[in-house]
């Protein structure tokens, strides 16, 4: 088993661990999540982490937490986006970041190499 599998998640991949099962249907409006104190046992993290994941989703308008009750898949007003749709959006967008993350990164490498070539322009250092 290599180091990678065994490094812990942190809040935000759990909280896209959850917008994904919700965008799958996993959980749906009205649906209770795993309560933070289970699910972070199961995890193997700490209940803080959980927590704000749980936050996360719930500023991303995901979930509403019920003092004393847990946290629930929030359940749209007529008209609203429901949640699935939410998380599908937010999926969708995240990949895009991803995807558009990529293309400049191989934009930056190109510009380099050409520098590397050209040398700097007017207005660089060492110009």
């Amino acid at each position: 088993m290599d180091s990678q599998s065994k490094r812990k998640l942190n809040a935000r991949e759990i909280a896209a661990r959850i917008r994904d099962e919700i965008a799958a249907g996993t959980f749906g409006p009205g649906d209770r999540l795993p309560g933070a104190r289970a699910y972070a046992k199961k995890l193997g993290v700490a209940l803080m982490t959980v927590q704000n994941a749980y936050t996360q989703l719930q500023e991303e308008g995901l979930v509403e937490g019920r003092t004393g009750s847990g946290t629930y898949v929030c359940d749209p007003a007529p008209g609203q986006q429901t949640p699935r749709e939410a998380a599908l959006r937010m999926t969708e967008l995240q990949a895009e970041v991803a995807r558009v993350s990529t293309e400049l990164a191989g934009l930056i490498e190109r510009v380099r190499r050409l520098e590397a070539v050209v040398g700097p322009t007017e207005g660089e250092a060492g110009a």
